[in-house]
């Protein structure tokens, strides 16, 4: 009985020492964590308002329809008009222009008509300006409407404009397979920025 009471004894005194280490253990590492989360400093400033806003490229044209029309043309006959071309947007842009006729007649008078475009000089009655253009009315154009600059390209800046000179003239030796024909020309104008497209 002796024995016994002694063996509990000496349980219950190591079993206090080991609670308590493992208290002490438990509190130091609770004091480690505490202290390691309290010892981060931060600071986080912000750059707010960063706002983005593109560039147009706009171009208008006035008139906007039937720039030369004619009826009952005769061999020598001049049909002139003047074009406003213009860039409302906010950059440069460079333009060109190509055109495309009809032949439902089969007369081709799209070959026969000739057609000159100049740039405005002292006005486009005199028609003393650059000549951008100056052949068949089939094959009207100026500059190149594939990408980049090239030959021929006109520049404009943002809100400016140019005027150019149209004239078309059934030539005075025309003979008479062409009386009473007819065609339609299409000018098309192709206006890219010039800002970063070299």
């Amino acid at each position: 009985m002796v024995a016994f009471e002694e063996s509990v004894e000496r349980r219950r005194r190591w079993r206090l020492p080991l609670l308590a280490l493992l208290t002490v253990g438990l509190l130091a590492a609770s004091i480690v964590t505490i202290s390691g989360s309290l010892a981060i400093f931060t600071n986080a400033p912000t750059i707010g308002g960063n706002a983005f806003t593109t560039g147009t490229v706009v171009l208008g044209l006035n008139p906007t329809t039937a720039l030369l029309t004619a009826s009952s043309m005769m061999p020598g006959d001049v049909v002139a008009g003047s074009l406003v071309v213009s860039n409302s947007g906010t950059a440069q842009f460079r333009y060109a222009m190509t055109s495309a006729s009809t032949n439902a007649d089969a007369k081709s008078l799209a070959d026969q008509l000739t057609l000159a475009i100049k740039t405005l000089g002292t006005s486009c009655a005199v028609f003393d300006g650059t000549t951008l253009y100056s052949g068949a009315l089939s094959a009207a154009a100026f500059g190149d409407p594939t990408q980049g600059a090239q030959a021929g390209d006109r520049s404009l800046n943002a809100a400016t404009n140019e005027t150019l000179c149209f004239r078309a003239t059934l030539p005075g030796a025309t003979g008479n397979a062409f009386q009473g024909a007819t065609t339609t020309t299409t000018f098309t104008f192709l206006a890219e920025q010039t800002a970063n497209n070299p």
